[in-house]
């Protein structure tokens, strides 16, 4: 996106921190159920993300070819996430076994423990079981989470870095249901909070950033569209737009209108 110096002076020393990591573009992506891995490849250049989320369980390893084949561990940032696990133990034992692969060059891991095959929404004591153990183990773990502001200062306690509360249910593109607790977890930890799960479209990604969180993550709605490619520009540049309307402060909303020409000191 475009900016001109003095509309967006400072905003390119706007960087995201994750732990002890920071990174420039505030948009992250997924790698599943694109039709293919060229595809994979050309959305997330087109994206401008930095960190790009793998399934570990879901990578066949003694495969010639696999979708790490297709990823410049030079230029993104690997983060392995446990997606199908749906106890701590699993989880734990998931993102040990990628530690010990030697694949992933950080410690930083998306934990994801579903309680629900229907909702794949999470189970809260498992994630915050797991969270707890994986933060002793040095990982920097960011947490998939409902959008509830109790369980994301819990998690914050745990020593979690960052949040990352769902829009909406994984894949259902509804977009940002509950504005509210968005807000209200971003008042209540200290840590960033980035989005994830239930992004649909561009709009979606542009209202959500608006709030003032600090990043997106997005698959389904990239991976899925029928050009993955140009909806992963899409999604670049409606997070790179929320994030600077939010910054830049918005109008208040009146009831009534207001003349953008102000009447006094007319003279005919």
């Amino acid at each position: 996106m475009e900016i001109t110096e003095n509309a967006g002076k400072g905003f390119e020393g706007d960087i995201l921190k994750i732990g002890r990591y920071t990174f420039k573009s505030r948009l992250l992506i997924g790698t599943g159920k694109y039709p293919d891995f060229q595809t994979m490849k050309e959305a997330a250049d087109a994206s401008g993300a930095e960190i790009i989320t793998v399934a570990v369980r879901r990578i066949d390893f003694s495969a010639k070819e696999n979708m790490l084949s297709y990823i410049d561990l030079d230029k993104y940032v690997l983060l392995p996430n446990t997606a199908g696990c749906y106890t701590a133990e699993d989880a734990v034992n998931t993102l040990l076994l990628a530690r010990e692969l030697g694949v992933f060059k950080t410690d930083l891991v998306k934990l994801e423990v579903i309680g629900d095959r229907k909702t794949l929404y999470p189970d809260n004591e498992e994630l915050i079981k797991a969270a707890k153990i994986l933060v002793k183990e040095g990982f920097t773990v960011m947490p998939y989470m409902m959008d509830d502001p109790v369980l994301a200062k819990k998690l914050e306690d745990a020593g979690c870095p960052v949040v990352m509360p769902l829009a909406s249910p994984i894949g259902s593109g509804l977009g940002i249901r509950n504005p509210y607790n968005i807000k209200i977890i971003k008042e209540t930890v200290s840590v960033p909070v980035i989005v994830d799960a239930g992004v649909g479209t561009a709009s979606d990604a542009c209202k959500t950033m608006e709030l003032g969180v600090d990043g997106i993550l997005i698959n389904t709605a990239i991976a899925g569209a029928d050009n993955p490619v140009w909806m992963a520009a899409a999604m670049k540049n409606a997070v790179e737009a929320g994030r600077l309307a939010y910054l830049s402060g918005r109008i208040p909303m009146r009831l009534y209108a207001q003349a953008s020409t102000q009447m006094e000191g007319i003279v005919f």
